[in-house]
C-alpha cells in the first residue's frame, strides 16, 4: 500500500483555503466603523450630548426651585458642576442610558439577520464564536462610551453654567470639597457602567435569538421595567436585593461624607453574575442556531 501523499507546498493542512486565517476575519476596526456610521449611533450620541445642555436651559429659564430649603438632588442640581452631573446621571440612568445600552447591544446581531446579511458573514467564512465576540466587544465599547459621555458632558455644562463649587450632599446638606469628590465621581461612572451590564447581556442574548432588532431592544428595556416594578413590592422582602435594578442607585452612598461602598459591592456582584450567565447562554444559543437569514 502506497503512503499517503504529503501536502503540496502552500496547502493548509487544516483544510482552509490558501491565505485564509480565521483570526483575521471581521477585524474590530471594521466593525467599529460599520457601527459608527449607522444613523442610530450618531442620533443616540447626539441625544446624550445634548441632554445636559437641555437641562441647563430648563434650570436657567424654568421657575425657581426652593433650593435653599429642600435637600433633594433635583433642588441641589444648580449648586455646582458636580451636583449637576450627579443629577443628570440619576435622571438618565433609569431609562435613557438603559435604552442606549439596549440599542447598541440588542441591535448588533439582530440587524444583520434582519438585513439578510448574517448568513453571508458566516459564509465568508467568519467563525461563529469570533463573529459574536467581535460584535459583543464593539457593542460594549459603544455602550461604555454612551454611559460615560453623558455625565462628563453634564459635568462640563454644569460647571460652565453654575460654577465649580463644592458638592452639597442630598438629604443632609453637608458640604464636601470638590477635590475630594472628583475621584469618587470617576468611581460612580464606573459603577454606572457595571450596573448596565445586565441590560447589555439581556439585549445581546435576545439579539442572537431573534431577527427583530426592535424586539431585542424592547425585551431588554422590558426587563428593567419589570424589575423596577417588582422592586417596589415590599412584600418580596430581601428577595428584592437579587433584582438587577435594586442596587442601581447605590452610587449615591459613595458621595456622602462617610462613603459606604457595601451596596455598590453587592450591585457589582449581582450585575456581573447575571451578565456572565446571559452572555454564556447567548454564545450557546448562537452556536446551535440554524441561520437562515
Amino acid at each position: 500500500m502506497s503512503a499517503p501523499a504529503s501536502p503540496a507546498a502552500g496547502e493548509n493542512t487544516l483544510g482552509y483555503a490558501p491565505g485564509y486565517s480565521p483570526g483575521r476575519t471581521l477585524p474590530l476596526r471594521v466593525e467599529i466603523v460599520r457601527q459608527f456610521r449607522r444613523r442610530r449611533t450618531m442620533a443616540m450620541f447626539a441625544l446624550l450630548l445634548a441632554l445636559p445642555w437641555v437641562l441647563v436651559v430648563a434650570f436657567q429659564f424654568g421657575p425657581g426651585s426652593n433650593g435653599g430649603n429642600s435637600l433633594r438632588l433635583s433642588d441641589l442640581a444648580t449648586a455646582g458642576g458636580l451636583n449637576f452631573a450627579a443629577f443628570a446621571l440619576s435622571v438618565s440612568a433609569s431609562f435613557l442610558l438603559v435604552v442606549a445600552v439596549a440599542l447598541f447591544c440588542g441591535d448588533t446581531v439582530a440587524s444583520e439577520a434582519n438585513w439578510s446579511s448574517l448568513r453571508y458573514l458566516l459564509a465568508a467564512p467568519i467563525p461563529r464564536d469570533r463573529l459574536l465576540r467581535q460584535k459583543l466587544i464593539v457593542a460594549l465599547g459603544y455602550s461604555a462610551a454612551a454611559v460615560t459621555v453623558l455625565p462628563l458632558m453634564a459635568l462640563l455644562a454644569g460647571t460652565l453654567a453654575f460654577g465649580w463649587n463644592d458638592i452639597r450632599v442630598p438629604g443632609t446638606g453637608e458640604i464636601i470639597a470638590a477635590s475630594d469628590v472628583l475621584p469618587k465621581f470617576a468611581l460612580v461612572i464606573g459603577y454606572a457602567l457595571v450596573s448596565q451590564l445586565v441590560v447589555a447581556a439581556m439585549a445581546f442574548l435576545l439579539s442572537v435569538s431573534t431577527d427583530s432588532p426592535l424586539g431585542a431592544v424592547g425585551g431588554a428595556v422590558g426587563l428593567v421595567i419589570v424589575s423596577s416594578i417588582l422592586q417596589a413590592v415590599e412584600a418580596l422582602g430581601s428577595f428584592r436585593e437579587f433584582l438587577p435594578t435594586f442596587w442601581n442607585t447605590a452610587w449615591l452612598d459613595a458621595l456622602s461624607p462617610q462613603p459606604d461602598y457595601s451596596g455598590m459591592i453587592k450591585g457589582v456582584s449581582i450585575s456581573v453574575t447575571y451578565s456572565v450567565i446571559l452572555i454564556a447562554f447567548a454564545f450557546r444559543r448562537f452556536r446551535r442556531k440554524d441561520v437562515v437569514s
